[in-house]
């Protein structure tokens, strides 16, 4: 029964997160003061003290996420539990890339950290947004939904989440018009409460500084198959440079997570665990395979 390791991003954080784990595991308590120490301050105590301002600060959130789901992990390595394949939600491509063994959490965390500076950075505060539109099936309707409303601005898709719901994002007079189309055309428009128009047009200069850092970075050979958001395809022994690649164009492409989750029950899995805070995207794979084996690492089924 193959099993995949999948990672969340943004949206799963609260302040605590870990908290129950640091008296339990040597592991994850070393997890947290190894980020501290490649970033140079205390994320450890953003992530366990708060305030939420602070973790909810894209710089703070992205590196933050990405420690508690690699310790998490290193909690199910030391059980001697391994992933099939892993995929991660945007950020958790990092985490995933991780536990695969392509990066040192180190420089992972240094990577989330720029990363998340460079998004915010990339478009003035109060130029882009992001919407939801729930209800409409067929991907293909909300992409001429976002090029009739584009009207000489940027709006496109940003994320196939799930059958039924795709995340839009681009600039805000653009995101509204979209909306306004959306919801003539019997789709439920939800505005999200973001701080930049990730995974659009507009974040391309984002991915110019991501691309200048990962190319002194060490990335190796994954040690099990991933299935990166650009391509949605199976990988297995990408090339060093295929993953940069990826991860540069993941900041301004659209995440392809229903195709990711198609891709993994097609290639045989039928056991997903969620590795990081919250479960939102086993709620994703619910509703993509309703009968779908589906845990978060905190429920701790996985010790069953």
């Amino acid at each position: 029964m193959p099993i995949a390791y999948v990672f969340p991003g943004q949206g799963s954080q609260q302040v605590g997160m870990g908290q129950a784990w640091l008296d339990r595991e040597d592991c994850v308590r070393s997890t947290f003061a190894e980020a501290d120490e490649a970033l140079g301050d205390s994320l450890s105590t953003v992530i366990l003290e708060g305030p939420i301002e602070a973790l909810t600060k894209t710089e703070n959130t992205q590196p933050a996420l990405l420690t508690v789901s690699v310790a998490y992990w290193r909690v199910l390595e030391a059980h001697g539990l391994q992933p099939d394949v892993v995929a991660g939600h945007s950020l958790g491509e990092y985490s995933a890339l991780v536990c695969a063994g392509a990066l040192s959490f180190a420089d992972a965390v240094r990577l989330t950290r720029l990363r998340g500076q460079a998004m915010q950075s990339a478009v003035p505060l109060g130029e882009g947004t992001m919407a939801a539109i729930i209800g409409i099936r067929d991907p293909a309707v909300v992409e001429s939904i976002c090029e009739e409303a584009a009207q000489g601005q940027v709006v496109e898709p940003a994320g196939f989440n799930t059958p039924g719901q795709v995340v839009i994002a681009g600039h805000v007079d653009a995101v509204d018009r979209a909306c306004a189309i959306a919801k003539e055309r019997r789709g439920i428009p939800k505005k999200l409460n973001v701080s930049a128009p990730f995974h659009c047009a507009l974040l391309v200069p984002a991915g110019e500084q991501l691309e200048a850092a990962l190319a002194d970075v060490d990335i190796q050979t994954p040690r099990v198959p991933y299935v990166p958001n650009v391509t949605a395809q199976w990988c297995v022994d990408s090339e060093p440079d295929t993953i940069r690649r990826h991860l540069v164009e993941q900041v301004s492409k659209p995440v392809l997570w229903q195709q990711t989750m198609q891709t993994l029950a097609d290639n045989g899995v039928d056991r997903w665990l969620e590795v990081g805070a919250g479960k939102t995207l086993c709620g994703l794979v619910r509703r993509f395979d309703r009968k779908a084996e589906a845990a978060g690492f905190e429920d701790e089924a996985w010790q069953s």
